[in-house]
């Protein structure tokens, strides 16, 4: 059990202050060891969810999610402690200054020379292939997540954030419209909340994509858009958190009648088969071996393990060749300085 600092209400005496920062510290300090043992960098909203396995109830996670950025602020965790939100990423500032002499450098340079060969990519991974593969997400832990297994099988991962903005589905299109001129089938696929909008994501983000098929030149009646996840048999099988509400980011409630889109067809459909809760997507934290195999399996329907080992063995051929040819161009190259 981690306790979750709280201070009381009213005047506070110089001991409940430090009782309350002896909290904070020891808090702090929990959430450091488990840091430790992950591989990724988790969001403050996903840590409610680790912290829910050592007690931290439901009712409680955004308080804690607050606290969370309150001790970031305040130095008790490192700023960088939860995932970044890549939509704000400065652009433009210097890259590294080089603090090596001339003579190092220029040894630097040789081995990276010989360092390039493998780096060397001269074969399409989708030439041939019968599908095109791109994965949308909607939260950064599961970007965080699934990006190894993408990586892995070259399929290009998205974090949309709840929905793409123009420019982001814009340039998805295109690359749409350029594999399938090429004889393939392009596929989305998708992990979303387990909630109203979640389940209908897919007729969603067609309609989206349909809206800018004019600007762009490409129309997406083709695509396949395959929603892979949170599904509720995933969420019972692994003992996922489901929240009690169907609470929105605007803070007003679906299951509330007074909700605008309390009528709605895919609301109430939702409500008669879930009721009143949801999961969210975040909640894959806790599992992250599942979330991996989940998105495994859902790749796998469209590319093979033989597709990666081919590519590779082909990759690796290629790239014997130019280690091969390498030493004669420099010998040539270092003739002429």
């Amino acid at each position: 059990m981690i306790k979750i600092p709280k201070r009381k209400k009213g005047r506070q005496s110089k001991a409940l202050l430090q009782a309350y920062q002896n909290d904070l510290e020891a808090f702090c300090e929990a959430l450091t060891d488990i840091d430790g043992g992950l591989d990724i960098k988790v969001s403050s909203r996903g840590w409610c969810y680790i912290l829910e396995s050592h007690g931290l109830t439901k009712g409680e996670f955004d308080s804690t999610q607050r606290l969370i950025n309150d001790c970031r602020k305040s130095g008790l965790l490192p700023v960088d402690f939860t995932a970044a939100d890549e939509s704000r990423r400065v652009e433009g500032l210097q890259g590294y200054i080089d603090t090596t002499t001339p003579e190092d450098e220029a040894e630097n340079i040789v081995e990276g020379i010989w360092g390039s060969v493998y780096s060397y990519n001269p074969i399409d991974f989708w030439d041939g292939k019968p599908f095109y593969v791109e994965m949308v997400v909607e939260k950064i832990d599961l970007k965080s997540i699934f990006e190894p297994v993408c990586r892995h099988y070259h399929v290009p991962i998205t974090n949309a954030k709840g929905w793409a903005d123009i420019n982001s589905r814009a340039g998805m299109m295109r690359r749409f419209a350029r594999h399938e001129a090429a004889g393939r089938e392009c596929v989305l696929l998708m992990c979303n909340d387990h909630d109203p909008g979640g389940l209908s994501i897919s007729n969603t983000m067609l309609s989206n994509l349909t809206d800018l098929s004019e600007a762009v030149g490409w129309n997406p009646s083709a695509l396949i858009i395959d929603r892979f996840g949170l599904n509720a048999d995933f969420i019972e099988d692994h003992n996922l958190s489901w929240i009690d509400n169907l609470e929105t980011s605007s803070g007003k409630r679906l299951d509330d009648p007074r909700h605008k889109d309390h009528r709605k067809s895919y609301v109430q459909s939702y409500l008669k088969k879930y009721g009143a809760r949801k999961c969210e997507a975040n909640a894959l934290v806790v599992d992250i071996k599942a979330g991996r195999e989940l998105c495994q399996q859902a790749i796998e329907a469209y590319i093979t393990a033989d597709d990666i080992s081919d590519y590779d063995r082909q990759t690796h051929e290629r790239r014997e060749l130019v280690a091969a040819a390498l030493p004669e161009a420099l010998k040539a190259a270092a003739d002429e300085l």
